[in-house]
């Protein structure tokens, strides 16, 4: 299965963690190429953009939120990292959540490697479009 993975910047090791790991499985996960060149130290005009509050400014000047559009239009589903982040417990956020929506949309499969977060105003969207049994808790083996 083709997933794009989506979630926080700040989960940007995790993602290229999570791609070797869906690759074991026998899966391919799509992930930004930005994210494994600000690992490597390169682009970092940007990634000083998404972490110094101008991170609008990275979005709309480098069609981020474009890329993971076609991205997942061109993927089975997408899978989302959702980890502890400024002390929120499985953090989805507002670029994540249009993530959701455009996989939704789409009718592709959502896949979250964590439940869903409590503690935010649209948990109840988020409970709309993702399938409790897609709720990996972990366990990427679960991906059908």
């Amino acid at each position: 299965m083709k997933l794009t993975i989506v979630g926080s910047s700040a989960f940007k090791e995790q993602m290229l963690d999570y791609q070797k790991k869906l690759a074991e499985l026998g899966h391919e996960g799509i992930v930004h190429p930005d994210y494994q060149a600000f690992i490597n130290g390169e682009k970092q005009d940007i990634w000083d953009l998404v972490t110094h509050g101008e991170h609008a400014k990275a979005k709309r000047d480098n069609n981020y939120i474009m890329w993971y559009h076609n991205a997942i239009q061109n993927s089975d589903g997408i899978l989302v990292l959702n980890f502890v982040k400024k002390g929120i417990k499985n953090y989805i956020g507002g670029n994540t959540l249009m993530e959701i929506a455009f996989a939704f949309v789409a009718g592709k499969k959502i896949f979250l490697i964590n439940p869903i977060p409590e503690d935010v105003s649209y948990a109840d969207e988020l409970k709309a479009m993702v399938n409790e049994e897609n709720v990996l808790n972990g366990d990427l083996g679960r991906i059908k």
